[in-house]
């Protein structure tokens, strides 16, 4: 089968113009787990804009992960979906990603729709569901459950862009003091919409902040701003036996051993490394499922902030520009059709 997709041939930045092109995309036969959809809404993420910088090949490439559609086909040994149900998931980056009007996925990684939902408010929050899922609950060791954690206490750093804003309010679901920092005004009140009890400016000293308010160290700290920039300071900061995570690959390497007196860790979480390693694969199913029953029962609600009109090059090269102005709260939506 045929479908439309908007791809690309070679890595380019921004400055170079407009390399998207619409193209005509033979989709994979369909393996035994997986199911055809035909996509309504996308996201895009913060990876597909590095995805496209760095591509190598030679060959077309189709990007993004996350998704909205209507199955229209399934594998023979799919059992907990059928043909006609609405779905929400974030594919591999092993496959042809999104930015098509059909895809082809694994039934284990997708969830059905929360029946309140919007397409558009529900393709928001795959990818970054869960990213900040795992990271709290799966390398934290943080218990997923409602008021789970009533003494822990978390910094995150960057909470307004797509994973710190799940990540507030899983956190505050789970029970934890939240403290997450932003770097402007509006940045500071989405962050508190989102349920942070504190707010701290991570473009000043936070070690500094958090002595102001009689914090001498945190058990749990998330950077989801550059690794090279707060790692240290953090560390030191860093509580015994605590977690420091980390989403954001680092460009120079990081110096363990201020961690190994404290008996600490420090956690990469990085949202493929299941589907690139077939690792426990149907957890990720699973976990979206848990989240779109957070959204549907009004636990935690939807980052979607702004929406975009048909896929198409120019839709798709917008929605880029503008992630990579850095300026961005929530998440930004193409609507397919």
């Amino acid at each position: 089968m045929k479908t439309k997709a908007i791809a690309f041939k070679k890595g380019f930045a921004l400055i170079e113009g407009n390399q998207f092109e619409e193209v005509e995309w033979t989709l994979d036969s369909l393996k035994p787990f997986d199911l055809l959809v035909e996509v309504q809404a996308i996201s895009v993420n913060p990876v597909d804009t590095k995805l496209r910088q760095i591509w190598a090949s030679d060959q077309w490439k189709v990007l993004g992960f996350d998704a909205v559609g209507k199955i229209t086909e399934t594998g023979t040994q799919v059992t907990d979906f059928s043909v006609g149900d609405f779905v929400m998931y974030s594919g591999t980056n092993k496959r042809a990603g999104s930015y098509a009007e059909h895809q082809v996925v694994d039934a284990r990684l997708v969830a059905r729709l929360p029946k309140n939902l919007s397409i558009e408010k529900a393709a928001a929050m795959p990818l970054t569901g869960l990213t900040a899922f795992e990271v709290l609950f799966e390398k934290m060791n943080l218990l997923a459950k409602k008021s789970g954690n009533l003494d822990e206490t978390i910094l995150i750093v960057n909470g307004a862009g797509g994973v710190g804003s799940v990540a507030i309010q899983l956190a505050k679901w789970a029970g934890l003091n939240v403290l997450a920092t932003a770097s402007r005004r509006e940045t500071t009140e989405w962050i508190k919409q989102m349920g942070a009890d504190i707010a701290l400016n991570h473009r000043e000293d936070l070690v500094k902040q958090m002595q102001k308010l009689n914090l001498t160290e945190v058990r749990r700290i998330l950077l989801l701003h550059s690794t090279d920039a707060y790692y240290e300071s953090m560390a030191h900061f860093l509580a015994p036996f605590g977690h420091l995570a980390s989403i954001v690959e680092a460009k120079e390497p990081v110096n363990l051993s201020i961690l190994k007196n404290k008996s600490a860790s420090f956690d990469w979480e990085y949202m493929f490394a299941k589907t690139d390693y077939g690792y426990n694969i149907e957890s990720q199913g699973e976990i979206l499922q848990k989240i779109a029953q957070l959204l549907e029962d009004g636990t935690i609600v939807s980052t979607h902030t702004e929406t975009l009109q048909e896929l198409s090059p120019e839709t798709i090269f917008e929605a880029h520009r503008r992630l990579e102005t850095n300026r961005t709260i929530g998440k930004l939506v193409i609507k397919v059709k």
